[in-house]
């Protein structure tokens, strides 16, 4: 079964953020090849949604299922429902996630 594949609009912020963060520190055709892939990434999560690793911020228990899958050093982090897969967070992995992760998913 593939999934459809919602993207939340904080998640669609994140990865326009990182793009132009990229676009005006490095290059368009560099930002362009990381939205690239990182799309792809989300594409991937479509075929294998359980592949992805629990995020280890979150603690074991909390409700629904979380998972990430990472291009480099970020990570895209996700809800797998029963009928689709909801992206949450497009993020730098370098970055401390934890209180970032809690306000978009828990509260």
């Amino acid at each position: 079964m593939i999934y459809p594949v919602r993207v939340t609009s904080a998640a669609w912020r994140d990865l326009k953020d990182i793009y132009d963060w990229i676009a005006d520190n490095e290059s368009l055709e560099k930002a362009g090849s990381v939205f690239d892939q990182l799309w792809e990434a989300t594409d991937s999560i479509a075929k294998l949604p359980q592949r992805g690793s629990r995020p280890k911020e979150l603690a074991f228990g909390i409700q629904p299922e979380y998972r990430q899958v990472f291009f480099k050093h970020y990570r895209v982090i996700y809800e797998v429902r029963r009928e689709e897969v909801v992206i949450h967070l497009i993020a730098d992995g370098r970055r401390n996630l934890q209180s970032l992760l809690l306000r978009r998913l828990i509260g």
